[in-house]
């Protein structure tokens, strides 16, 4: 590919029916084989796969540097008709584009969210296929996970909400925030992932919406489970630390 890099800026490289995003001081040589997890398994450095027909896949990239590779699919009805299909209206409309470089800006304020490493859309007629590539980050359990393990202190709770609310301070509307992309760490370390369709904004009515979504999630998750996994108590402290008590 066609490379214009600086370090630590976005670079971007293009080639035959595509173009990638990638930040030169994590991938100083840009190769779209980055994005192909058989790359990495020929490599023995693919370590696992998640998510309907390994859309996630977890690499280690070197010694001291662990990537998550994230193919773009789409959900619910039209994703029989085209699964990773999505209409071309312009590179800097592209779906990776936006997100890596809405991650780019987050990590830049210091927001708890993966920073990016490189991002592509290869063309397909009138449409184009999508991935992204991120750092990963210190803790894999999600917030779903962590309660089908055990019931969270009041603290963990303030905690996820500090997180939110550090994200709409800033304007920041995550597209889907739910009990799946919330990653809860050590010493009520919180951080978010999937930025797809995320984007910023003024601070307005969209901020309870995204409390509502988050909160069928967890009712969501938890049902069925031990009694005291999610209740109002936990609630009412997640919108005490988000400031939206």
């Amino acid at each position: 590919m066609n490379q214009a890099a600086a370090a630590g800026e976005e670079a971007l490289a293009r080639g035959a029916g595509g173009a990638m995003l990638y930040d030169a001081s994590c991938l100083h040589h840009p190769d779209t084989a980055v994005f192909d997890p058989a790359h990495w398994q020929a490599q023995g450095a693919l370590e696992t796969t998640r998510g309907g027909r390994g859309t996630v896949a977890f690499v280690r990239a070197s010694q001291d540097q662990r990537w998550v590779l994230r193919h773009y699919r789409r959900g619910g009805l039209i994703a029989h008709l085209a699964d990773d299909l999505y209409v071309w209206t312009g590179a800097d409309r592209t779906r990776s584009f936006r997100e890596w470089r809405l991650l780019h800006r987050l990590r830049a304020w210091g927001l708890p969210v993966p920073t990016p490493v490189a991002a592509r859309y290869q063309r397909a007629g009138l449409c184009y296929r999508a991935d992204l590539v991120t750092a990963e980050l210190p803790v894999r359990r999600t917030l779903a996970q962590a309660l089908q393990q055990e019931s969270l202190p009041d603290g963990t709770w303030h905690a996820i909400g500090q997180c939110v609310g550090a994200l709409h301070a800033r304007g920041v509307q995550h597209a889907d925030l739910n009990a799946h992309n919330l990653l809860v760490g050590v010493n009520n370390d919180i951080y978010v992932l999937d930025f797809d369709r995320g984007r910023i904004r003024a601070r307005g009515q969209w901020e309870r919406a995204v409390f509502a979504r988050l909160r069928r999630s967890l009712l969501k998750v938890t049902a069925g489970l031990p009694a005291g996994r999610f209740t109002v108590a936990h609630w009412q402290a997640l919108l005490a630390g988000a400031g939206a008590g």
